[in-house]
């Protein structure tokens, strides 16, 4: 960690001073400099804690400090500078080989050097978890006159247990650390074996913007400003906000997999620790990956509940009591026994389940609910074209839904062969997502599910028509399911910590039609 005095005595040298963006800047203000995440900062000025003067390409303006960090590895001169003075500052005194003296390889001195600053940080991040627990929640606690246990779970969502969990995660880094050697430290292992523990982000990072909402609404009433100010300097805390502290456990998850691939480029393929680093790395992307693809499935499940109340003659239990995902959907021909005469559907295939409806003679905008079948119980089987020995009739492109013990059997034939593949792909996707749903363990609650069927009943009134428009229909058949990809580029891998996120296309898109709207 670098104090404001160190940046502003390498501001006043002769080097550059570097600084990474950990996520997206996005402004509209002129006086502001935009980034992207990953992008490097030339810093200016720093004599402000809050705000800096940085330069990017041509743009030169003022950004967040938070929403940056110092690069250890800096490509000028500098990086050596900034070594020497981190080794001076912490009393070490080591210096590195080359201009600055004998000293260690410049390799593990930077190796040295990013081992210190995950320590530091980790250091650093529990202090701030347990100014959090201690200086507001605590005192909040206190005050039943002012908040009550559902607004405190809230605001703070699952605060106290990131704490409790960062604490041991802690003492098992401490007992991996060199203190004399850093560089020889073998901290991989600890990353390894807490994996599955630091899923517990999932639930803070998915309630976090709910905090911010309860927090602003909190914050138009003077005594609660009042209170949560004096709450921070009875803790002497610094000068930054409430939702400002908030922020920081979404930005900690992310940065991890940033800090570890630091440390892997610093780290000799020969060294007893390299492989755990390599496996910690995969290991913390994936958590980060799961956690935004649960947010994602979150932000869904509103959608998908105004889908369901967008169509007509609903029947049988909500969509969201089973499924939270739509895979995909489209046009196929429905021949079922046994009059095999074949019926025009519009199919609609989430997890564990696919719905189908029919079209309005005079208004192919409206969708009426026909039936659903349970995917759980269903097997794809891909039917060669010509006659069908079930059903005694010709198919083209088409595949079929059997019951295990073949007591239910549905045709379905798609326009032309491409989209009949597609299908059989979705179906796939669909029993490859169920199987990773059981794995990680991802559930919706029954308040989220409410929730997001009262939302979904406000917004359509009764007695106001309900439509699903063509270019609706059209857009889905064209959309490829969103799926992340096995490896993420670093930005996406930190996309949760972006502070002004859009929205997926998808959603989007969707979101402006006709049954969408409020």
């Amino acid at each position: 960690i670098h104090t404001t005095t160190t940046i502003g005595r390498l501001i006043t040298s002769i080097y550059f001073v570097c600084a990474e963006a950990l996520w997206d800047h996005v402004t509209m203000d002129d006086q502001e400099l935009g980034f992207k995440a990953g992008d490097v900062i030339e810093v200016v000025d720093a004599t402000n804690k809050e705000w800096w003067w940085g330069r990017v390409l041509d743009s030169e303006g003022w950004f967040p400090a938070s929403f940056v960090r110092l690069r250890v590895n800096q490509d000028e001169p500098m990086e050596e500078y900034l070594a020497h003075l981190d080794g001076a500052s912490e009393g070490g005194g080591a210096s590195m080989g080359g201009p600055l003296g004998p000293g260690l390889p410049c390799k593990e001195q930077m190796r040295a050097n990013v081992i210190n600053e995950i320590m530091s940080t980790e250091r650093d991040y529990i202090k701030h978890l347990k100014d959090i627990c201690e200086g507001y929640i605590k005192q909040c606690r206190k005050r039943t006159d002012m908040f009550t246990e559902e607004q405190l779970r809230t605001i703070f969502g699952n605060i106290d247990e990131l704490y409790r969990f960062q604490k041991k995660f802690l003492k098992a880094l401490e007992k991996k650390f060199n203190k004399d050697h850093p560089h020889l430290s073998e901290i991989g292992s600890c990353f390894l074996e807490h994996q599955t523990n630091f899923q517990i982000y999932s639930e803070y990072c998915n309630n976090h913007p709910n905090a911010c909402v309860q927090l602003s609404k909190l914050m138009k009433i003077k005594k609660y400003v009042f209170f949560f100010e004096a709450c921070r300097l009875l803790q002497k805390m610094i000068d930054i906000s409430l939702d400002g502290f908030l922020l920081t456990p979404v930005q900690k998850i992310c940065k991890y997999p940033l800090q570890l691939a630091e440390l892997l480029k610093y780290t000799n393929p020969q060294h007893r620790d390299y492989k755990d680093v390599e496996a910690a790395l995969n290991a913390m992307k994936n958590v980060a990956r799961l956690i935004n693809e649960r947010k994602r499935r979150l932000e869904n499940i509103d959608k998908i509940a105004q889908w369901q109340s967008s169509i007509e003659d609903w029947e049988g239990e909500d969509i969201l009591s089973r499924s939270s995902d739509l895979i995909f959907s489209g046009d196929l021909t429905k021949i079922s026994q046994p009059q095999a005469k074949g019926q025009q559907r519009m199919f609609f295939l989430f997890d564990h389940q696919l719905v189908f409806c029919k079209k309005d003679l005079l208004r192919r905008d409206i969708l009426y609910y026909k039936g659903r079948l349970d995917m759980d119980q269903m097997q794809v089987v891909d039917v060669e074209d010509g006659k069908d020995k079930d059903f005694n009739v010709s198919v083209k492109n088409a595949l079929k839904l059997c019951s295990p013990g073949g007591e239910e059997v549905h045709l379905l034939c798609a326009k032309k062969p491409e989209q009949k593949q597609r299908w059989l792909r979705a179906f796939a996707d669909e029993r490859e997502q169920v199987q990773h749903d059981l794995e990680t363990g991802f559930t919706i609650t029954e308040v989220q599910k409410k929730q997001a069927m009262l939302n979904a009943s406000k917004s359509h009134p009764t007695g106001k028509p309900k439509a699903v428009t063509r270019p609706y229909y059209d857009f889905l058949l064209r959309q490829k399911h969103p799926t992340l990809p096995t490896s993420l580029p670093q930005q996406q891998v930190i996309m949760l910590a972006e502070p002004k996120r859009k929205t997926s296309n998808f959603w989007h898109n969707i979101g402006r039609l006709t049954p969408f709207k409020k």
